[in-house]
């Protein structure tokens, strides 16, 4: 009998192997280790291969790949159901190769090295982000202890902050004036690190030609640009555009019955990272808009309707949709595209 299909329950030094027939019949139920997983698939026919997406899995993706395997990637959640009674590395193989072919099954397209490469400049950039955020934060905190209070904004504490220390009528002890400038100095290495990497991202988007393409889109910028062609790699592995915009949790979750549609409030599944970038860029067009006031305008009229929340997450929704338009269809952005309608005989 022919090995057709295999599940693979990735780990960092032990993997667990899953192999069907083409009659569901179990061939193969092993544990190898991880020198041992090319040796073993590079002597098999191409078959289907099904691995959850999570760490290394679009490193093994691509190295299965080119041994000639169709590989296919799930999310953790959509393979949890097919796991039988308690939970443990053979049952979650055979889940896997059993969610694998299911003919409705959602998968995770496969990133390259270079995509791979970009996101984690976005990851680390973020870290960063964090990190500057919370050492402001602390700072502004200890220094309220002492009843100096600096205003919300990193931009306040690099030019108060070294005012206050310096001040000689403040009751600050010289091992405090010590610490708080130490923290200072944190903080100007964490915001250099983050500008180096904003340059990095930069360069690389304006030597990308689709991520130039995004960028003209109104409240998308070179950072939300090249994440989602990063992230998104070929639309067409979506069907439309509404599908890359609930990837990213830009539409309403149900909670629907007996032919009564009840919408609630937008999913947030997907990257929370590209959501939040659409939807900052967002806020960013609605500010401009507000300055126009312009009635005619469509975000203008969302906002007039309902509020600047709301418009936001509908604007990002847009956005979402135009992205995938552009990366499918390979077309530029043109403001105010009309679809044409062609007229019967």
């Amino acid at each position: 009998m022919k090995l057709t299909t295999f599940g693979i329950d990735l780990a960092k030094n032990v993997f667990q192997v899953h192999g069907i027939d083409e009659h569901g019949k179990v061939l193969v139920k092993k544990q190898l280790r991880r020198d041992q997983m090319a040796t073993f698939f590079v002597n098999l026919p191409p078959c289907l291969i099904g691995m959850e997406a999570c760490g290394s899995a679009h490193h093994w993706a691509r190295k299965l790949q080119a041994m000639g395997h169709t590989v296919r990637l799930m999310a953790p959640q959509f393979v949890k159901p097919y796991v039988k009674s308690n939970k443990n590395d053979a049952a979650d193989a055979e889940a896997i190769c059993e969610a694998v072919g299911r003919p409705n099954m959602r998968f995770v397209p496969i990133k390259n090295v270079e995509q791979q490469a970009v996101l984690a400049l976005h990851r680390v950039r973020q870290g960063f982000v964090k990190a500057r955020t919370a050492q402001a934060n602390q700072i502004r905190g200890l220094l309220g202890e002492f009843g100096l209070v600096v205003p919300q904004g990193i931009g306040y504490i690099t030019t108060r902050v070294p005012e206050l220390i310096e001040d000689a009528d403040n009751p600050l002890p010289g091992s405090f004036r010590q610490l708080v400038q130490r923290l200072l100095d944190h903080l100007k290495e964490l915001d250099r690190q983050v500008n180096e990497i904003e340059a990095q991202i930069q360069a690389w988007h304006r030597n990308s030609e689709l991520s130039m393409r995004l960028a003209q889109v109104p409240g998308i910028g070179p950072i939300t640009a090249s994440a989602l062609v990063a992230s998104v790699g070929d639309a067409k592995n979506f069907d439309d555009g509404r599908q890359l915009a609930a990837w990213l949790g830009l539409v309403p979750r149900q909670h629907s019955s007996g032919g009564k549609s009840n919408l609630l409030g937008m999913s947030k599944r997907g990257d929370s990272y590209l959501r939040t970038l659409l939807i900052h860029g967002a806020r960013s067009v609605i500010y401009r808009a507000g300055q126009k006031a312009d009635p005619c305008s469509w975000i203008n009229s969302v906002v007039q309707r309902r509020n600047k929340n709301v418009a936001a997450v509908a604007l990002a929704n847009k956005n979402a949709r135009i992205v995938w338009a552009l990366l499918a269809h390979d077309r530029c952005y043109e403001k105010g595209y009309r679809k044409a309608v062609v007229e019967a005989d």
